[in-house]
């Protein structure tokens, strides 16, 4: 049986409260992927919509490896409340944009928990935290090569539907 009683947390309340703050940004994400789904299947973006199905997907795990972990090093987790997700979009081009700024946040809001966690010397979250460092590297590339398309590409004639098919062919590569 695994801890009946919990003792003492190996978190301090300050770590414990910030990675509950990145569980709500994740959930957070996770629902934004969702609205942008949503929006992108309403209009027609099959493949984008199905792109950022994945994506909330993904965001579901990460809030869960966070929720996890806060209870595995005996802290208390806390499921948050997810309000304010913005349900509706000027163009096909916008929801990339607002998905590339969500991916940038994330990423300072973990680069914000590991520099506490530096100066509390908490190098078992550190070490945690590196896998998501990691993966926000391929997040945000991933949305800033999607941006690109609308470049490359442009939006008049068929580029658009060329924009959309091509989305969930966009890798990510360490060189």
């Amino acid at each position: 049986m695994k801890d009946l009683i919990r003792v003492k947390s190996l978190i301090s309340t300050e770590i414990e409260a910030l990675l509950n703050q990145q569980v709500k940004m994740e959930a957070h994400s996770s629902a934004i992927y969702l609205s942008m789904a949503s929006w992108l299947n309403r209009n027609g973006y099959d493949n984008s919509a199905d792109y950022f199905f994945k994506q909330a997907e993904e965001e579901r795990q990460h809030q869960l490896k966070f929720f996890k972990y806060i209870l595995d090093m005996g802290g208390n987790a806390v499921s948050p409340d997810i309000t304010g997700v913005k349900q509706e979009y000027n163009s096909f081009r916008e929801v990339f944009e607002d998905a590339l700024d969500q991916e940038i946040a994330v990423t300072q809001s973990i680069n914000n928990i590991y520099g506490r966690c530096m100066k509390t010397q908490d190098f078992v979250t550190m070490e945690f935290l590196l896998w998501f460092l990691k993966e926000q590297r391929e997040e945000e590339y991933k949305a800033r090569r999607a941006l690109e398309l609308f470049d490359v590409i442009g939006e008049e004639g068929t580029g658009r539907w060329q924009i959309d098919k091509h989305v969930g062919d966009i890798k990510y590569g360490e060189a």
